[in-house]
């Protein structure tokens, strides 16, 4: 079975809060200390990367209210991942760190150069996790009115994309000479001017500071739409992706990798990451009935599900009775395409479908060991190229990840017990 990759979805938000095994979390976090000592834990099973996903808004879609949204802890309170991205690069030495930040949002020139610095700071081991943003309040908060339409999002963000590289790229790596003799710092024939004007966006160049480390920072995606994929294609290095059967998880690798060959990329420079909740207990029934539970559904649970739902597509469904049928829907979304429409393919009702949405990320369940042959299985038919863990970062559930899955990976040969290299783009390519 090949090797593969371990990253984690998560985001600088509150831990769990309300259960048995939690601490003083649920008020410490903002601090950022929780995620300092989860992502060592990270480091230590070596880890790819750690991915800070974030949303600039608190959600009303649900019931025309933020309730559900702030009860629930779902989309608010939640800091900013990019101030938490120096924190945790202090505190680790080799792990990835990737924060998002949204090219509907963000000037070009700002963006390049905030994560050029922190290409810095980190020694080559920041990623940026591109978004085009998918909710109406969102825009608000920035001045605008709404967002454009999904596709020109996509095309506004090509633009984006295409502008932060040319500024990564307008100082040439031997840039900085610090020759004493002439008294020269930095050689101004290599520091290049762009005056990019675009359709969407225009900007002199070049930046105020050196090439990042790693020549631009990695690049992370999650594109579920055929537009989607065409932009991860041709700008990602890794990608993440909400799938559960395996040969939907093998098709949507596929595609994607015959889409890099199609433009002229390596499609082994860009890898594809799938989200998982294991499941582990210290027997296969101890494991079955904690899934069991998390699998049982609840009015709480249901509402948590749809108010997401709501969240992401701005589609209200606390409008529909819990046993419409999904064939009597007429929704439609300019947010999450693919997130709306996985989740209307999920039951019959909506009740069906918010239930199995909820559910949609336990894929492996069991020991340790036997979650390990599980996935090994799964990545051996999809071809490649890891998964991505999501849950609480509490101790007890990153603990059974870190020192029990991991090390049950890594004695089959599955993923790496030591990382070869300084940057995250080469550890990210060493196999």
């Amino acid at each position: 079975m090949p090797m593969f990759h371990l990253g984690w979805f998560t985001n600088f938000s509150n831990p769990p809060w309300n259960h048995p095994w939690a601490g003083t979390e649920g008020r410490d976090w903002p601090r950022g200390h929780a995620h300092v000592e989860f992502t060592r834990a990270l480091e230590r099973a070596c880890f790819d990367y750690v991915m800070l996903e974030d949303s600039s808004m608190v959600s009303d879609a649900y019931e025309g209210s933020m309730r559900a949204d702030l009860k629930h802890g779902l989309y608010a309170p939640k800091h900013d991942p990019v101030a938490l991205a120096p924190m945790l690069a202090a505190a680790t030495e080799r792990i990835g760190i990737v924060a998002t930040a949204s090219t509907s949002f963000y000037p070009p020139w700002l963006l390049a150069r905030r994560f050029a610095t922190l290409d810095h700071i980190s020694h080559g081991r920041i990623g940026w996790n591109v978004v085009t943003s998918s909710e109406d309040r969102a825009a608000q908060n920035h001045g605008l009115d709404a967002l454009p339409p999904h596709d020109e999002r996509y095309e506004r963000a090509d633009e984006f994309v295409e502008v932060v590289a040319r500024l990564w790229d307008s100082w040439e790596p031997d840039a900085l000479v610090l020759d004493r003799d002439r008294g020269v710092y930095v050689d101004h024939e290599k520091v290049h001017v762009l005056d990019h004007r675009g359709k969407h966006f225009a900007t002199r160049g070049p930046l105020n500071l050196m090439r990042p480390p790693q020549g631009r920072p990695v690049l992370c995606q999650a594109g579920g739409s055929p537009r989607g994929r065409d932009f991860a294609a041709r700008n990602a290095d890794t990608v993440l992706a909400m799938l559960s059967d395996p040969d939907e998880m093998k098709e949507y690798r596929d595609d994607v990798r015959a889409r890099m060959v199609a433009i002229g990329r390596d499609p082994d420079d860009c890898k594809i990451m799938f989200i998982t909740t294991p499941v582990l207990g210290d027997t296969l029934e101890e494991a079955q009935a904690k899934a069991e539970v998390m699998r049982t559904p609840s009015e709480t649970k249901i509402e948590v599900s749809l108010a997401h739902m709501s969240a992401v597509s701005e589609v209200d469904f606390a409008a529909f009775d819990l046993d419409t049928p999904i064939a009597d829907l007429d929704v439609r979304t300019n947010g999450h395409q693919s997130s709306l429409a996985s989740f209307l393919k999920n039951g019959n009702t909506v009740r069906e479908a918010a239930i199995a949405s909820m559910n949609k990320v336990l894929h492996f369940v069991g020991t340790p060991e036997s979650v390990a042959e599980q996935m090994g299985e799964t990545m051996d038919h999809v071809g490649g190229d890891g998964f991505l863990f999501t849950g609480n970062i509490g101790r007890r559930f990153v603990g059974g990840i870190t020192e029990g899955l991991v090390p049950a990976l890594q004695r089959r040969g599955l993923t790496r017990t030591a990382y070869n290299h300084e940057r995250f783009r080469d550890n990210l390519l060493d196999f």
